[in-house]
């Protein structure tokens, strides 16, 4: 069974249940809590009475600075909600790690972004590193990665989409809400990953529902081909994708055929003017509620619950 461990500014804690233990270990990255597994091993076994999790304030449990590297159109339903068609080649970007924020904390719309939208996605934290060239075997997963968070990939579309810069899009501070657990897994728990379900809700109205069956590069693959160019080191973070439901969704093949003969400026005015209609952008005030889990509850990642706030 997978342990979740949770991070506050006192030090590392084993959630049990309802309540968590200290953690006793010097560690202050995720990287050093996961080479001192035995002091995690230990507070989960130790007995104490703990602490109510109600009464902690969760910080993100994976520190930075550290890589965070997303994958692009990485579920079937997001790919059809973005108009693609035929094969989708694989495709990752990198995120500044200051967009890391706790799971409890606002997310921060800049003045200049009207078009803010929400991406659930799985977090795999790396356990151990992962030199350029490796080639990742499904049974070899538990030898790399060592646990899971939830993250939600926040981006600003109209950045995103006129400059076709995903970096600066997706890399605003607080605009990778992580956590409130690290899930910290056994090896037979790996075998349960397509089970997992992302569920994403904004003010109670569901928008995303998917689980990982619905992924089109899985996270061995993912990994082998990341690879290719990336090393990736313990605590290093990998976003893998979300699924469809996203406010952004691609026009109807007409209308971007009309739009592909505009001048740019032109065309993106157009398309936010109708955007500017669309109610699932998030909005200050809005409150945006994430979870993943398994049916079963061998595997349960918490409740990510982040409110949207207008830069001050």
């Amino acid at each position: 069974m997978s342990t979740n461990v949770l991070r506050t500014a006192d030090g590392w804690w084993v959630v049990l249940g309802e309540r968590a233990v200290p953690v006793d270990t010097k560690a202050a990255t995720t990287a050093e809590l996961l080479a001192d597994r035995d002091a995690v091993r230990e507070a989960a076994l130790s007995g104490e009475a703990g602490t109510p999790v109600a009464d902690l304030a969760a910080l993100s449990p994976v520190t930075t600075p550290c890589r965070v590297v997303a994958q692009m159109v990485n579920y079937r339903s997001h790919a059809r909600d973005s108009g693609f068609t035929g094969d989708i080649p694989p495709a990752f970007f990198r995120k500044a790690s200051g967009s890391v924020s706790g799971p409890g904390e606002a997310v921060v719309r800049p003045a200049h972004v009207k078009f803010l939208d929400y991406e659930i996605e799985l977090g795999l934290v790396m356990g151990a590193s992962l030199p350029v060239g490796t080639v990742v075997e499904e049974r070899d997963l538990p030898s790399y990665v060592a646990g899971l968070v939830i993250t939600n990939d926040v981006s600003a579309r109209e950045v995103q989409l006129t400059k076709t810069q995903f970096y600066e899009s997706k890399s605003y501070p607080t605009f990778t809400p992580t956590g409130p657990y690290l899930s910290l897994l056994e090896p037979e728990d790996f075998a349960h990953l397509l089970d997992l379900r992302l569920k994403l809700s904004v003010n109670g109205e569901l928008r995303q529902d998917r689980t990982l069956a619905d992924m089109i590069v899985r996270p061995a693959q993912a990994l082998t081909l990341l690879a290719r160019f990336q090393t990736l080191d313990p605590g290093d973070l990998l976003l893998t994708g979300t699924p469809g439901g996203t406010a952004l969704k691609a026009p109807p093949k007409p209308v971007e055929k009309i739009g592909a003969l505009l001048p740019p400026a032109v065309k993106w005015k157009a398309f936010f003017k109708s955007q500017a209609k669309n109610p699932h952008y998030l909005s200050p005030g809005d409150v945006i509620t994430a979870t993943i889990a398994t049916p079963d509850g061998r595997i349960d990642l918490g409740e990510q619950r982040t409110p949207v706030a207008a830069v001050n």
